[in-house]
């Protein structure tokens, strides 16, 4: 594979920014460690004549969000002839769609928490949780048990997104599980220090406990990953991703799937590969391995 020039798209023009500059420089890091030939390339509006002059045979695509996640990119490496890693780009148009997804759950029979589109300001659910369907990293979702804050939470969702969701809320343990090449990765117990896993406790240091002690039986720890595979494969998605779900006790609910998950060192997909036996490095070779043998 080292005779391929690659070509990490980072950064970018959404709201997931910032994000966006670690995971691509980690994964840059990685690649120029393992000796390839290695270009970052921070998106924008001339990307595609930057992947032209970098001289690019494959695209690893660190991008999160708009632009990144809904299948743009991707789209357009398909015209160019590009192979990259992760989903293709209707997979990607898909689950950052958080409509799209569930239509895909509930087609395929992947257990997911009911849901309603928003028509009025009454409250569908006892406890509800209104989410903008097309934004990422918990921006603009709230988690609401009565009529006013219910209205508000419309209100403000409604600033990121035109098309809103309301599903009901279901009380459990937050899981993710990672997906890489087909093989559903240790599972992740996200475990919030305010109870609500939020924009403020994804990305504030100390404000979220990640541990891999589960709690689960083995047979409810095979049966959360297969239902997280279920799920990956319900949205059509390839390559790697993260599936987000909440555990009842008994039924896993899968919330969504993550085409283009965090790639820091610390982000929970290299975690749980860690957890796996694998360095950072391997799993990006891995990644840049599943987007070649397309």
């Amino acid at each position: 594979m080292k005779e391929n020039k690659v070509a990490v798209l980072y950064g970018g023009m959404s709201a997931e920014r910032e994000v966006s500059l670690r995971s691509g420089k980690a994964a840059y890091d990685a690649l120029v460690r393992l000796g390839y030939d290695t270009a970052l390339i921070d998106m924008d509006k001339d990307v595609a004549f930057k992947i032209r002059e970098a001289g690019a045979t494959v695209c690893f695509i660190a991008l999160h969000g708009t632009y990144g996640e809904d299948g743009r990119i991707q789209g357009m490496l398909d015209i160019m002839g590009l192979p990259y890693t992760g989903s293709d780009f209707e997979a990607n148009m898909v689950a950052f769609d958080k409509l799209m997804t569930k239509e895909q759950f509930v087609k395929n029979n992947v257990p997911t928490p009911a849901y309603k589109v928003p028509t009025d300001k009454k409250m569908p659910f006892k406890k509800c949780v209104v989410k903008p369907c097309r934004q990422g990293s918990s921006v603009g979702i709230h988690i609401v048990d009565n009529e006013a804050d219910y209205a508000a939470a419309l209100d403000d969702a409604a600033k990121y997104d035109s098309k809103l969701m309301v599903e009901e809320c279901i009380e459990g343990k937050e899981l993710t599980i990672s997906i890489l090449n087909g093989e559903a990765l240790p599972i992740i117990w996200i475990r919030p220090k305010k109870g609500v896993y939020d924009y403020e406790s994804k990305y504030t240091k100390g404000m979220t406990e990640y541990v891999f002690e589960t709690e689960l039986t083995d047979e409810q720890y095979k049966y959360v990953q297969k239902v997280a595979l279920d799920a990956f494969n319900a949205a059509g998605c390839s390559g790697y991703g993260r599936v987000d779900a909440i555990f009842d006790g008994k039924e896993s609910y899968v919330l969504e799937v993550n085409t283009l998950p965090g790639m820091t060192e610390t982000s929970l997909l290299p975690k749980a590969a860690g957890k796996a036996g694998m360095t950072f490095e391997q799993m990006v070779e891995k990644m840049l391995a599943g987007a070649l043998k397309k």
